[in-house]
Parts: C-alpha cells; structure tokens; sequence
C-alpha cells in the first residue's frame, strides 16, 4: 500500500519540472507532488544566486552529482566530466546563465520527422515568449511578461567592443537580437540575471506559488523506480529522510534530465529488453530507444593575453573577493553580479550549411569553468565549438540499483564531418581573435599556442583540451519512429500509460545553443498537452533564412 496519492509526480525538480510544477498545480483540484534529490536552493547561499559564483558549484558534490564519460574512443581514451545540478532549480542554479532558443530552422528540422509536425518554429515561438519577460523589451519574437526575467549583457569592457569591432573585420555581420528575427552574428546575450541575481527556472516558477496548498515539494527525495501495474505506471518509490516511501500517482512525469531519466526509466523496466535483462532488471516495456541517440555539444576555449589591464583578470584574486562579495551582497553590482559571458554569435563554418553551426561565446578573461587559469595577466578569450555535429552516443544502466551511476559514450569526434567542423572552428576563431582591432590588446596565442596549427594538431588539441559545454540530450526522444521514446502529442512514453517525460532527453535533435531555453519551452507547451488544453495558436512572425545567391562570398 502506498504512503500517500497524488494526481500527479514530478521526478525531478529542475528546469523542466519547476516549470511543470508550476504549470500543472495551476488547477486548484490537481494535487502535485514535486521530488528532488537535490538540496534545496536557499536565498542566503551565495554560490548558486552570485552570477559571477559560478565554478563553485560546479564540482562541488554538494550541488553537482559529478558525471562523467567512459573512456572516449576518439578522444585519447579519456573521460569527460559532466556537471548536473543537484539542487532546486537543478542545472538552471548552477549553470553559465545563457540564455539561447537556439535557431527557427532548429525547430522546422524537429518538424519533419512524421508526428513532429505541432513542434516547428511557429508552434514553439509562442511558448519561448509566454516564458520569459525579455527586459531588451518585447515584440513579435520576445515575451514581455513571462516568469523568466531576462536581461541584456551590458558588455561594455573594452574587450567587448573589441570583440564586436573584430567579428566585422573578419566578415560577419552584427544582429540585434540572437533570440529574435536573426540568429546568425554577434550580439549582446540574453542571461538568467535579473538586479544582480541568478534568475534559476527555481526562482522563476517555484518562489512565487511555494504556498499553493496543491503543491507538494520535497529534495533530498531520491527516486529508485517508477512504479508498474502491468503497463501502467501507478506512482514510484523514493528514498526520504532515511525512509523508504512509495507514493501512488494518477499521472508519473520524469523530469530528471537526459542522464537521469533514461536511467531511471532503465532501472523500471523500461528500455532495451536484452541489456536490461543482463543487469537483473525484468523489462516491463521493450523501448530500444531508452539511452540511445544522446548529444551533446563540445567546446574549447581559444584564449589570449593582453597587452593592456582591461580584462577581469584583477578581480580573481583572492585579496579582492571580500570586496567582490561586499558589493554584492549590500549592492547586488560590481564584478559578482554578472556571469561574464555577455556576448557572442552564431556563424556557418562553410557554405554548405543553411545556418549557423558553430557558437562563440566571448569572456573578458582567461579562465577555465573551474576557475584555473594559464596565466595570472590580463587575458580574453572565445568559448567555441560545432552545434550541428552528427554524432550520436549511448547510455546504459550497470545496475539495477538507480544510485549507481550509468554507462556513457558520447563519441565525440567520431565523424568525418564532426572533425571538419572542429577545424573550421578554431580557424575561424582565430580569425577572429587576430584582427587589427584587437591589435591594442593582443599579447599572444596562450590556448592553444602557435605550436598547433595543422588540422591534425587541431584536432589532437581538441581530443585533449576540450570539454562539454554541459547540453546532455536527446535520450529518449519525441517521435514515432522505431527508436523513439515519447508521443509528441502527449509526451507519454510509448508502450506505457500514466508515464510521461518532459526534458531534455525529448529532443530529437539537440538545437543550435545553449538548451536551457529550449528545455523551458518544452515544458511550457508540454504542461498545456498534459492538462487537455488547446495549444497557443502559431506565429506568423517572420525568420530569417539564409540565401546562398543572395549573400555572395559569405
């Protein structure tokens, strides 16, 4: 017998489920219950709401449940660490704070796939603006009064308009706007900052509707299985305060991120019958698709010095935190409240691509996400990497035990097409980095070096030095397909009742950026199928579309 029932159970109390827990508890009569493993995101922790805090969560098992790879075959062997927020809010309360939809055609490709045909650009723009309230103000691509606050990066150290000075100079073109009319060039971003503070899909959906007596949260609620009466899922069983409970549920949601829930719905039963099997797990659905098709994007950071002390560099040092802290805390302003990543764009590496597939982000320093440093100057450089590459890995469970952490290959740089565009990459990046307006600033190559500068050291350098941008998706994708996982009308697991998944292992194709924008949309319009609601009529707003004939020499 079951400890307590609830309509509904979200697994997961991240992006995804802090947005479905909102949504979803709308109803007065719809009793919610919201699990999360993680501990939860109190005001007064200064690691996850100062922007500029971000390395220390990352790492820090306290807030990050520390994934990593198995042995890369194409990277040398080695593994790659993979950052999951293990917290309220989830990846959004401890991530870079970028905020990208990615481009309209990412949404169109989606659209073709037989089923997919409600997930096109036009059905998805009306949920990226009833989320967020875009404070570089609204129009026909940007929502104006959304629970996510987005702000605009002032970007005006001198190495930003350097920057922006320098992308001209190379050939490509400023946009207004990366999230609106025109993806393609360089730009302010849009960042999860709002008056100094992080602004985590936690803060944004969950703070305001906490005393809904409909809702339900719990962290440290770590879920084992989800439970089974033949096919239908009936609720699940999670650990609590040192207890064992179960809890019986008229609709399960997993909305635990592209690792945790294609493992969860593994250690349940449902996905590959034979692999299952031969880790003592009795399949209750066949899904071969469970842990397949996984993506992710892959980056590297080209890094220089500079010649002048206009970078952030100063502000690392540990004599001057209390100072960084103090303005913070008192002011919300000064070098804590910003994320630092205030700007970048959106380029095709080669002409046969319809739109962009590599992304830059640029940073007023010389830093890595774990804060180490190659050098204690001045420094800037372009976080950089392929958005469209084909590769595709795979997760699977070890043990049926859901604590026990899963199998995971991404196979970065396993194609030939995957390895072009790494080149076009960093070339292009470089291209960039040394034109005359940065003359005033450049003090030399520090990462990768001059020494790596034929395409197989390019990509030997990318085998050792790169890392994941941190957008895990795609494992238990949207479609009606052999491999697909989920309805994309209903967002049911195939094969299953009562059983749903809304995150990011629903993307058949991982989009062009940073997915946290993307995950947001998916669970806005995923809340309005599951609760029977007519979906938000398409926009007519127009996007640009690149044509060849009509840009020569691009």
């Amino acid at each position: 017998m079951a400890d307590e029932r609830f309509d509904v159970v979200i697994v997961g109390g991240g992006s995804a489920g802090s947005a479905l827990a909102a949504r979803l508890s709308e109803d007065p009569e719809t009793q919610v219950l919201l699990l999360e493993a993680g501990r939860a995101d109190w005001p007064w922790d200064v690691f996850i709401h100062m922007p500029a805090a971000l390395p220390f969560p990352i790492g820090n098992p306290r807030y990050d449940w520390q994934y990593e790879s198995d042995p890369e075959p194409y990277m040398g062997g080695r593994r790659v660490y993979h950052a999951r927020g293990k917290v309220l809010g989830g990846s959004s309360s401890i991530n870079g704070m970028i905020f990208q939809r990615g481009n309209p055609m990412d949404y169109d490709r989606w659209a073709e796939a037989p089923g997919m045909e409600g997930w096109d650009y036009a059905h998805c723009l009306p949920y990226f603006k009833k989320m967020e309230t875009c404070l570089a103000g609204a129009d026909d691509w940007r929502g104006g009064d959304g629970p996510l606050m987005l702000e605009r990066g002032p970007a005006t150290n001198p190495l930003f308009r350097a920057f922006f000075d320098a992308v001209q100079e190379a050939g490509h073109p400023l946009t207004d706007d990366v999230n609106g009319y025109k993806q393609e060039g360089f730009a302010a971003f849009d960042r999860n900052v709002h008056r100094g503070r992080r602004w985590s899909a936690s803060k944004a959906y969950l703070k305001p509707i906490r005393s809904r007596p409909n809702l339900t949260i719990r962290t440290r609620a770590f879920v084992r299985r989800v439970r089974f009466d033949g096919t239908r899922a009936t609720g699940v069983t999670y650990e609590h305060r040192g207890r064992t409970r179960t809890v019986e549920a008229g609709e399960t949601i997993l909305a635990g991120g592209a690792i945790a829930t294609p493992q969860l719905l593994q250690v349940s039963g449902v996905g590959p019958a034979e692999h299952l099997r031969s880790v003592g797990v009795e399949p209750v659905v066949d899904l071969p698709g469970v842990g397949r098709n996984l993506q992710d994007h892959l980056e590297v950071y080209i890094q220089y010095g500079s010649k002048r002390p206009v970078s952030m560099s100063p502000w690392l040092k540990w004599w001057r935190r209390p100072w960084v802290g103090f303005q913070w805390l008192f002011f919300r302003r000064g070098a804590g409240a910003t994320n630092h990543f205030e700007a970048g764009g959106f380029i095709r590496s080669n002409d046969e691509v319809g739109w962009p597939n590599l992304m830059f982000h640029f940073l007023p320093l010389a830093i890595r996400y774990d804060g180490s440093s190659p050098a204690g100057g001045h420094g800037y450089q372009v976080h950089v990497g392929p958005m469209f590459s084909d590769v595709r890995g795979e997760l699977k469970i070890v043990s049926s035990d859901a604590s026990v952490k899963p199998s995971m290959v991404f196979n970065y740089l396993s194609t030939e097409n995957d390895k072009r565009e790494w080149v076009e990459a960093v070339r292009h990046a470089r291209h960039i980095l040394t034109q005359p307006a940065f003359e005033p600033y450049n003090a030399g190559e520090l990462s990768p070096g001059p020494s790596v500068e034929t395409d197989e050291e390019i990509l030997d350098w990318v085998a050792r030095d790169a890392e994941t941008a941190l957008h895990p998706s795609g494992t238990a994708k949207m479609g009606t397909d052999d491999m697909a996982v989920v309805d994309p009308a209903t967002m049911r697991v195939h094969g299953t009742e009562g059983l749903r998944v809304v995150d990011a292992s629903v993307m058949p194709i991982i989009t062009n950026g940073n997915i946290y924008a993307p995950v947001m949309m998916i669970a806005e319009r995923a809340a309005d199928l599951i609760r029977g609601r007519t979906p938000l009529p398409p926009s007519d707003a127009p996007v640009y579309r690149h044509t060849p004939d009509a840009n020569p020499g691009a």
